[in-house]
């Protein structure tokens, strides 16, 4: 994948996640930090940052819990250690700091 056509669907994600956000009425604020970064905080004031990270092609999400390497394989975003789908993941993250369950759809 070229370096823009990378960029073009990392951006497209970065939109969804921030909109899913939205839609699920989460108790977090969600704002963009810039190209390519959201920051999301919560009322205790714990933070996740979501970057792209264009070097190496990977979305990179950021919390209290640890870093988070996601990679394209074409048809999802998919933890470079574990497996797991971005959007699951962040669910589950989101869900934890904001003390209610929170479900963010991709799609």
């Amino acid at each position: 994948m070229t370096p823009s056509e990378f960029d073009s669907l990392a951006d497209t994600v970065l939109t969804r996640i921030a909109q899913s956000l939205d839609e699920s009425e989460a108790d977090c604020d969600c704002e963009t930090k810039g190209e390519g970064v959201l920051e999301l905080e919560f009322p205790d004031g714990s933070r996740i940052v979501v970057n792209r990270h264009s070097a190496a092609q990977e979305i990179w999400v950021a919390a209290k819990s640890g870093g988070y390497h996601f990679r394209w394989n074409g048809s999802a975003w998919v933890d470079t250690r574990e497996g797991g789908e971005l959007f699951a993941a962040l669910s589950k993250l989101v869900s934890r700091y904001s003390g209610s369950p929170v479900v963010l759809k991709g799609g």
